[in-house]
C-alpha cells in the first residue's frame, strides 16, 4: 500500500490514493505527496523540475532576516511554551471570579484581575508566534480548522481586553450590589470556552498527525 503525507500538518494516509480531505487539518487532496517507508517524499516530474537560480535582492535579504526569526521561534517551540500560560491562568481566573461572586472574597477577585493583567502582556506574544507557526509550519493553510483556531484566539484576546478594562473602570463589578456581575462572569465563561476549543484544535494538530 502507498503512503501519502499531508504537506500541511504531516498526517500519514495509507492507501492507493490520498484522501479527498485530510482528517486532521481538512487540507484538500492536492496537499498530499507520496512518501516511501522512511517518510521521504517520492519525487515526481513536478517536484523534480529545477528552478532557475536568481541572485538575491535587498528584499530577499530582509526576508532572510525575518526567516531567521521565524526559524528561531519554531526551533525553540516558543508558541507551545507561551500558550501554556493563558491555558493555565484562564480557568483559574474564572474560578476566582466565581468565588468572588458567591462568597464575596475580595482577595480572589483582585487576584483574578491581576492574572488578567498578566494575560494582556503574554497574549500578543502567543498570537504572534502562533501566526508565524501557521504561516511557516502549516503553510498558511486556509482550512476550517485553522479558521476556527484563529477565531477562538481572537475571541480570547477580545474577552480579556473587555474583562480587564471593565474591572479597571468598575472595581465593584462583581459585588452583590452590581446588576451586571453575571454579564461580566458570562464573558469570562466565553473566554474559557474559546480557549478550550483553541487548545483542543491545537492538540489535534500536534497529536492527530502522528502516524499510528
Amino acid at each position: 500500500m502507498k503512503k501519502w503525507r499531508c504537506m500541511v500538518c504531516g498526517y500519514i494516509h495509507t492507501g492507493d490514493n490520498p484522501p479527498d480531505e485530510c482528517p486532521v487539518c481538512k487540507a484538500p487532496k492536492s496537499k498530499f505527496v507520496e512518501v516511501d517507508a522512511e517518510g521521504n517524499v517520492i519525487a515526481s516530474d513536478k517536484t523534480s523540475d529545477k528552478q532557475p537560480v536568481v541572485a538575491p535582492s535587498s528584499s530577499d535579504k530582509a526576508k532572510t532576516s525575518s526567516g531567521k526569526f521565524t526559524r528561531f521561534i519554531l526551533k525553540n517551540h516558543l508558541h507551545p511554551i507561551l500558550v501554556h500560560t493563558p491555558n493555565g491562568l484562564i480557568p483559574v481566573i474564572v474560578i476566582f471570579f466565581l468565588i468572588g461572586i458567591f462568597f464575596q472574597v475580595h482577595s480572589m477577585e483582585t487576584a483574578a484581575f491581576y492574572n488578567l493583567a498578566v494575560l494582556l502582556v503574554i497574549i500578543p506574544g502567543v498570537m504572534l508566534t502562533g501566526y508565524l507557526e501557521w504561516k511557516k509550519r502549516y503553510k498558511g493553510a486556509k482550512t476550517a480548522l485553522f479558521f476556527a483556531k484563529i477565531t477562538c484566539s481572537l475571541i480570547v484576546f477580545a474577552t480579556i481586553l473587555i474583562l480587564a478594562g471593565w474591572r479597571f473602570i468598575d472595581p465593584e463589578v462583581i459585588s452583590q450590589t452590581s446588576p451586571t456581575r453575571w454579564i461580566f462572569f458570562s464573558i469570562s465563561l466565553v473566554m474559557l470556552l474559546a480557549a478550550g476549543i483553541a487548545g483542543h484544535l491545537g492538540g489535534k494538530l500536534v497529536f492527530g498527525s502522528r502516524d499510528t
